[in-house]
């Protein structure tokens, strides 16, 4: 392998268009959190048949998986993903009409990877059909009681894939790299409505029988499945929200700006691709803010803060259209790909549509957040293109991939100018639309559309600094924001008792102005300045989420008591991990933390998704 594989010095990009021509990268994409075989035989389509059983909490039926030999290699079997399913039986078919029983092995079991599903197949087959069923704990799967739901009447399924979860409900390629067609059939109980990452047509009907297609080719994390008592609201000819009766209406009223925050992307990059773009507000376990499942974003309801402070999360998910889904990584070493890109995109829509002093707002607490989190991560968590090798994907869910990434973006715009870089963005969209691509090709790209004629640009954009290197470049962006700054200059006057709580001029503040300046309290805040702030300002009562969790942060830190009650209200009222994780760390630092935290953690644990299950198992050692 060329030396420039791994490290790409600017004198390496001209190399690498050959490199990658040739095939001769094939070790940078290889996936090393699958066992599937891309190379040699690769699934193209897949048709879901599937019965959701409540009863049995399980969901049983068949795949069939259309295939296609990429290499002269006619002997390599199909290799799948599986992670503690009931495999029935495997057949093969030639014209995808008849189906004849095939051998198959399933591989050692990995904790983290689950087991390969091998099938040896002859030359001429196309089609391979799988009947199975989903084991007991299959990670992607929630399934929640009527007791867990907003209403409170009907149970309550959906599925998260990402990372490498599809493999749970689906025996597949679980690589993002492959990228697939798909439809389903999927039959549930009357009284419920599916909806899935695919065609959902607002006038559907309850039936218990759905049917859906996705047309667009798209990784496997990305196929999501929703189950319950849901209902639909229009925002814009091509938005709308679905949710649980209670909450329907408070979604929509939070969610108006959906639709021209869909006209500012299109506006920026290009064509929205997937039809319509919908909303699902999820139950209170799950698991992130939210995920941006294509046509379908799947949204934690914490955002719904009344006043529309939070909906930066919908400019995130919706920019995914573009840069995750559209364009994806190839890997999860390549991880900064999707998320580095969404959160530029993000705080451009935000800046269209509320303005520059918000977007420059949220980019200031961004590049703060990355800064407190790098402060605890070892040197090579703090590389874009991250080496995950005998890892999970999860270690890679740091703040480094999302505002890191963004800051090399926001640098590449200042080297270069904002117009000069939205062209550039809306090419890359095009170029590389329905595809995953690797952090050298993005290189390549880069180099090829922007850095190439200009030699001290290319040398000011650093790019080999950006993608390899830990930590921040001396010049990387430092955004600034005139009310945060001013706020900042209030948390110090209060904490050195030059000012009352109720002399802090906050009658206008956003909710990003309160998150900035409860950041900014000093480490040695007293209990009385923090009794002090919550008798003037309810804080322990907040509705916004982002702003209740920073206070319940502090007053762990800090040992304010009378804020237990409503931290451990928070921790039993919703799972999303962003919350979780911080909240529980923070608590175990002491005995009587550790105590607290797991006596509210044994009564949360049965609400929480599996994936916030196992990060706080490891953080209370949970046995």
């Amino acid at each position: 392998m060329h030396s420039c594989a791994r490290t790409i010095p600017f004198a390496c990009f001209l190399f690498l268009g050959t490199h990658v021509a040739q095939g001769a990268d094939e070790e940078a994409r290889r996936d090393f959190h699958s066992y599937a075989n891309p190379e040699h035989v690769r699934v193209r389509h897949i048709d879901l048949y599937l019965d959701v059983l409540f009863d049995k909490q399980v969901i049983q039926g068949e795949v069939v998986l259309a295939i296609e030999r990429t290499s002269a290699d006619a002997k390599q079997p199909l290799v799948l993903d599986t992670r503690g399913q009931n495999i029935e039986s495997v057949e093969e078919s030639q014209d995808g009409q008849e189906y004849k029983k095939t051998p198959f092995d399933l591989g050692k079991v990995d904790p983290v990877l689950g087991q390969s599903l091998t099938v040896r197949l002859p030359e001429k087959v196309r089609s391979v059909r799988i009947k199975y069923k989903t084991g007991p704990r299959a990670a992607a799967l929630q399934w929640l009681t009527p007791a867990q739901t907003a209403d409170k009447k009907y149970p309550f399924l959906f599925t998260q894939s990402q990372a490498i979860d599809a493999r749970s409900w689906i025996p597949l390629q679980d690589s993002p790299r492959v990228r697939v067609t798909y439809t389903a059939r999927v039959r549930t109980p009357k009284d419920l409505l599916a909806l899935m990452s695919a065609s959902n047509d607002p006038a559907q009907k309850r039936t218990g029988d759905y049917r859906f297609e996705m047309k667009q080719a798209i990784p496997s994390y990305l196929i999501a499945l929703a189950v319950g008592d849901l209902e639909f609201r229009k925002i814009g000819p091509r938005t709308g929200v679905y949710a649980e009766p209670k909450v329907a209406d408070r979604a929509a009223k939070e969610f108006t700006e959906l639709e021209e925050m869909v006209r500012a992307a299109e506006k920026l990059y290009g064509p929205y691709r997937w039809d319509r773009y919908d909303v699902l507000v999820m139950p209170p376990s799950f698991p992130f803010g939210g995920m941006e499942n294509p046509r379908l974003t799947f949204a934690s309801p914490t955002v719904l803060a009344g006043d529309k402070s939070l909906v930066s999360l919908l400019a995130h998910e919706l920019s995914h259209s573009w840069s995750g889904n559209l364009v994806s990584n190839a890997t999860w070493s390549d991880f900064w790909l999707n998320e580095g890109f969404t959160v530029y995109l993000e705080r451009r829509i935000m800046e269209a549509v509320y303005g520059k002093a918000r977007a420059d707002a949220e980019a200031m607490l961004g590049r703060r957040s990355l800064e407190r989190e790098m402060a605890d991560l070892p040197k090579s968590d703090q590389v874009l293109h991250i080496d995950l090798k005998g890892r999970t994907p999860v270690d890679g869910l740091t703040d480094v991939p999302y505002e890191k990434g963004a800051l090399f973006l926001r640098h590449l715009e200042a080297v270069y100018g904002r117009e000069r870089l939205d062209a550039f963005l809306k090419g890359y969209f095009n170029h590389f639309a329905f595809k995953s691509i690797t952090t050298a090709e993005f290189a390549e790209y880069l180099n090829d559309h922007l850095l190439k004629g200009d030699a001290e640009k290319a040398a000011r954009a650093k790019v080999e600094e950006w993608l390899y290197k830990p930590g921040l470049p001396s010049d990387a962006p430092n955004p600034t924001a005139a009310a945060l700054e001013r706020v900042q200059a209030s948390a110090h006057e209060f904490a050195a008792g030059k000012v009352k709580a109720t002399d802090l001029p906050v009658k206008d503040w956003t909710p990003q102005q309160w998150l900035h300046f409860l950041i900014s309290l000093p480490a040695d805040l007293t209990k009385d300045r923090m009794r002090e702030l919550d008798d003037a300002f309810a804080l322990t009562k907040s509705g916004n989420s982002e702003v209740l969790f920073q206070w319940l942060l502090l007053s762990v830190q800090h040992g304010f008591e009378p804020a237990y009650p409503r931290l451990e209200g928070f921790l039993t009222e919703q799972g999303r991990r962003k919350f979780l994780k911080p909240l529980y760390e923070e608590m175990v630092k002491t005995p009587a933390g550790k105590e607290r935290a797991l006596a509210i953690y044994r009564k949360a644990r049965v609400t929480y998704h599996p994936l916030s299950v196992d990060t706080v198992d490891a953080i209370v050692g949970w046995k």
